[in-house]
């Protein structure tokens, strides 16, 4: 029996254009559109051939640096001022349509907590994101990013994550105090190879900015991969003539609280 169809991607949930990063200075890569192959892809098709995409991303950080309520803010667009600490981990599905392909970020929220450290460890593994967040009203929580991030890093391969360092709670500083703490915290996306931004859950100030940003480089690079796979898959032998090789099994397939996924 087959499964029913799913729903239309919401219209806001649609991305034909790579998104702005937050500041030029703030990003590694300045990036403006897609990739050419990865576009020609899609524009062909091609990538229907491969199913739909899902991105694991992780997001750590102190507790009450509000990452349930970024998360939240993108999610179901709402902020809750009667805060409640995550307790171990929780994680929500958002669809997308990107150039005019499926894709889902799921997105795990793991609590601050360093009794939950070990439970929340556990699910950082397989990450394609890993966003570290920080109080830009409390310096102290930037000082342990480098931390948080470190954890993540060891639950995964070298150089397979993208990296962001996020400043929350923008709307309570004044501009000249979020400029400074900004001065620093770049020095610091730097040094952990991240891209930077700054955010307000409370008013929703670049959080969509933001995660279509995230979910446009997990896209990007998901595709890089499949077609990059594809053709060391295909042999070419004569005028033109193709054979299709036999692939590898699916590595590494994650069946976290019991939701099967297809994480690139």
């Amino acid at each position: 029996m087959q499964s029913p169809p799913l729903s239309p991607v919401p219209r806001d949930r649609l991305i034909c254009q790579m998104p702005k990063c937050y500041t030029a200075e703030s990003c590694l890569q300045y990036k403006t559109h897609f990739d050419a192959q990865v576009k020609s892809a899609c524009q062909q098709r091609h990538a229907g051939n491969y199913g739909l995409k899902m991105s694991k991303v992780v997001m750590v950080g102190d507790l009450y640096v509000g990452k349930t309520s970024l998360i939240n803010r993108f999610c179901k667009n709402v902020f809750d001022r009667d805060y409640k600490a995550t307790i171990g981990v929780d994680f929500e599905i958002e669809r997308f349509e990107i150039l005019g392909m499926p894709f889902n970020l799921q997105i795990w929220d793991t609590a601050g907590q360093e009794k939950f450290k070990c439970i929340a460890s556990a699910y950082y593994r397989g990450a394609q994101v890993i966003i570290t967040a920080f109080d830009l009203g409390d310096i102290q929580t930037l000082e342990h990013t480098k931390h948080w991030l470190q954890d993540a890093l060891k639950e995964n391969e070298p150089d397979t994550c993208f990296v962001f360092l996020v400043g929350t709670k923008k709307d309570t500083l004044s501009e000249a105090e979020c400029e400074q703490t900004e001065q620093d915290a770049l020095k610091f996306a730097i040094e952990m190879k991240a891209e930077y931004w700054s955010v307000s859950a409370k008013t929703g100030e670049n959080v969509k900015d933001f995660f279509f940003r995230v979910a446009a480089l997990a896209f990007e690079q998901c595709m890089r991969k499949e077609l990059e796979k594809n053709s060391h898959n295909t042999a070419q032998i004569g005028a033109g003539n193709l054979i299709q090789l036999e692939g590898n099994p699916s590595e590494n397939k994650e069946n976290d609280l019991q939701h099967s996924t297809n994480c690139c």
